[in-house]
């Protein structure tokens, strides 16, 4: 949940984020839809349609339906289970092949009651060229692990593999350079989520048009996430640079990390079957006087809004390869622009 508040006196904001919101979980994604088959001299869609889609939909007309090979990295993770789940119920083929070192009973797992094989992370480079060969088209989505960032791209960009790149960490500005060297198309964002970056562009949008609004305000900072999560989060980082170009007087340690399950379910609110999955943030300022107070909230549940994000930014990808765009680097805020999601 995204909202903001303005009240008359902090006291009218006090209430706490249990008393105002009820979540309800999130639905299943999967359906019976088949995975990949092989693809060679698979038909691809036609100019015409490529070209409209390159474009933001005309409003009221919906974009026709996509297609391609897809193939997740890595698939026994959860938020790679949750973007291959959002993949097949998007109608993507999902290639029934992914990489883990996390060991899984005959070699395999499931996604929506299809058979996926497992690979060791090892075996990538030798088994990567002929899956390429094999499904034409294809567009590989990463979710694997922060050292595995940059060695994943180096051979992604060896391939020619477009590639959405959702995992965090890794040396960022070396990411960027590896993909700009290797001139291959890929999306890049540690922020799958589109509402949440369409949140944080405002965020960045009234920062550099208003600096120094809201000097002299007092900024609280409270994020609840899963008990793994042990560091402040990178939109809860980004947040609170918009409020310090804002005028605002405030350090990252001062961000009250709630990671405790019984003060998340009692006092956060967080439903009890998403305490292992979640991201609970608000951001609390009040005035030097005390008589005006501003609130702003982003509440998920699950991994869902993450996913589908990733999906659409797959498609996005997609049609700018389709329509030889120029530029070939993209992060959320570029698929937020295009208009064409789901």
């Amino acid at each position: 949940m995204l909202s903001a508040t303005i009240a008359a006196h902090p006291a009218a904001a006090a209430t706490t984020l249990r008393q105002r919101h009820s979540l309800r979980p999130c639905q299943p994604l999967c359906v019976p839809i088949g995975v990949a088959a092989p693809t060679r001299g698979m038909a691809t869609a036609r100019p015409s349609v490529v070209k409209a889609l390159a474009r933001k939909n005309i409003k009221g007309v919906p974009a026709p339906k996509l297609s391609f090979p897809i193939l997740v990295n890595s698939c026994t993770g959860k938020m790679g289970k949750a973007v291959a789940e959002a993949a097949v119920s998007a109608g993507l083929q999902l290639v029934p092949v992914s990489f883990s070192a996390m060991e899984v009973p005959d070699g395999k797992c499931e996604i929506c009651d299809r058979e996926i094989c497992i690979h060791d992370p090892s075996e990538s480079e030798k088994i990567l060229p002929s899956i390429v060969k094999e499904y034409p088209d294809l567009i590989v989505v990463d979710y694997t692990v922060p050292d595995a960032v940059n060695a994943n791209a180096d051979l992604y960009c060896k391939l020619g593999l477009p590639f959405v790149m959702g995992t965090t960490g890794g040396d960022r500005q070396l990411l960027h350079k590896t993909v700009q060297d290797a001139n291959i198309y890929a999306v890049i964002s540690p922020q799958m989520g589109k509402q949440v970056v369409a949140f944080l562009a405002a965020m960045e949008i009234m920062a550099e048009q208003f600096p120094g609004a809201f000097s002299g305000y007092k900024l609280e900072v409270m994020e609840s996430h899963q008990a793994t999560k042990l560091d402040v989060s990178g939109t809860a980082k980004a947040v609170v640079s918009c409020f310090q170009k804002l005028g605002i007087s405030f350090d990252l340690d001062e961000v009250k990390l709630v990671r405790d399950p019984e003060e998340q379910v009692t006092v956060v609110g967080v439903p009890e079957e998403h305490l292992a999955g979640h991201a609970f943030h608000m951001y609390h300022l009040t005035s030097p006087d005390g008589t005006v107070s501003f609130e702003f909230q982003h509440n998920v549940c699950g991994r869902s809004i993450y996913a589908e994000g990733t999906v659409d930014a797959a498609m996005f990808l997609y049609t700018k390869i389709q329509s030889g765009a120029s530029k070939k680097l993209y992060d959320m805020i570029d698929v937020l622009r295009e208009g064409n999601m789901r």
